[in-house]
């Protein structure tokens, strides 16, 4: 395993999310807590020292399963990171109320990393709000060494994360960014990441995969990345672009089975950071890849929760990027027609609570209406 200096810590270079832990019947809320044990245990024998959960991850089931897991364990030999959830804007004045709770759901006593969660548009004004005490309650459990670095991850703007760096800056140790060779231009990954560099904040990253879209490319863009490096598998591409980037210190990779926790285990024995031209070609690849119409969907399922239809938001996207990327087909008609007419997006009421809560700021209420539209509904 690789690991990276952070401060007077070693830290793993692969970080195990825990957004995207096995789960039952294609349950969200469901963990698998036999399946997702066994993948901790192999995760911590072969290196990994970072663990990075939420909230609201699997339903506010991702704590717990983490907490019984990681108790097995002698607390200084892993690094535990968890987040207040101000994606939701209900939460802002239960700062309080919701650090006690996650230090009973991981069983701990201490964060060693916690985080303003998802700093975007949508919350930057109740963060910066000092009637709520954010800020100011988590620099006090910092005092009291029950958290021991402080930091924020951001789905928002340039322009938001400046505006929070300018506010809270001088308090920041690090920042989570979703990063990776397809949003270093399609998300200004580049530019937020130069900034962060200005505010002398290193990188941890989130969706290296994007969802799990980068694991998988076109026949035509495969060939691409195997005349380069024939041994590389396709997932590994993405873990050499973050490891050829020096301010990068942890990635973070939410692996739903022991088969991915092994293939990035493997990655991550050596670095193998990228030349000059196969960083040129792998960005030229992105650039062939965003040109077509695609919505930047991770299904982080936090839309769900918030759909007055129960609407299987992540999927019916995942279906309408799969339409507009083949320009029609067979697949998303297909898949359609095994649901019922309460859970098709022409069941969306446009009331947009789902767009509320959405890291990405998609317009889900026009991508359902659109979808509709083009199915014929």
């Amino acid at each position: 395993m690789i690991y990276r200096d952070f401060q007077d810590l070693k830290l793993s270079a692969l970080g195990m999310g825990a957004m995207r832990l096995p789960v039952i019947d294609g349950d969200d809320s469901k963990v698998d807590t036999a399946a997702a044990e066994e993948m901790i245990a192999y995760a911590m024998e072969h290196g990994i020292n970072y663990y990075d959960t939420a909230w609201g991850y699997h339903s506010g089931q991702s704590e717990l399963v983490m907490g019984n897991a990681l108790k097995k364990y002698p607390r200084e030999n892993y690094y535990l990171a968890t987040k207040f959830p101000g994606y939701d804007l209900s939460n802002m004045d239960k700062v309080e109320t919701i650090f006690e709770e996650q230090l009973k759901k991981c069983q701990v006593e201490y964060f060693d990393f916690y985080l303003f969660h998802n700093v975007c548009e949508m919350n930057i004004d109740a963060y910066l709000d000092e009637k709520y005490g954010i800020y100011e309650y988590l620099i006090e459990q910092k005092k009291n060494g029950r958290i021991r670095h402080l930091g924020f991850s951001a789905h928002g703007s340039y322009d938001v994360i400046k505006r929070f760096l300018d506010a809270y800056g001088k308090d920041m140790e690090f920042c989570q960014l979703q990063l990776n060779y397809l949003d270093w231009s399609f998300q200004d990954a580049k530019a937020k990441v130069e900034l962060l560099k200005e505010h002398d904040i290193p990188v941890w990253v989130m969706e290296p995969l994007r969802g799990g879209k980068l694991a998988s490319l076109s026949e035509e863009n495969t060939k691409k990345l195997r005349a380069m490096r024939p041994d590389e598998e396709t997932p590994a591409w993405a873990f050499r672009f973050l490891q050829s980037l020096p301010e990068v210190k942890v990635v973070l990779s939410g692996m739903s089975n022991m088969e991915q926790l092994q293939a990035n285990i493997r990655t991550y024995e050596e670095d193998k950071p990228l030349s000059g031209e196969e960083m040129k070609n792998l960005l030229d690849i992105a650039d062939s890849m965003l040109k077509k119409k695609t919505l930047p969907c991770t299904a982080c399922h936090y839309c769900v929760s918030h759909c007055p239809q129960e609407l299987d938001i992540p999927e019916l996207l995942n279906l309408y990027n799969e339409h507009c990327f083949t320009e029609g087909g067979f697949i998303a008609p297909m898949a359609l027609s095994s649901y019922p007419d309460d859970k098709k997006p022409s069941a969306c009421i446009g009331c947009r609570s789902c767009e509320a809560v959405c890291p990405q700021q998609i317009k889900i209420s026009e991508a359902m209406s659109d979808f509709a539209e083009k199915m014929g509904m």
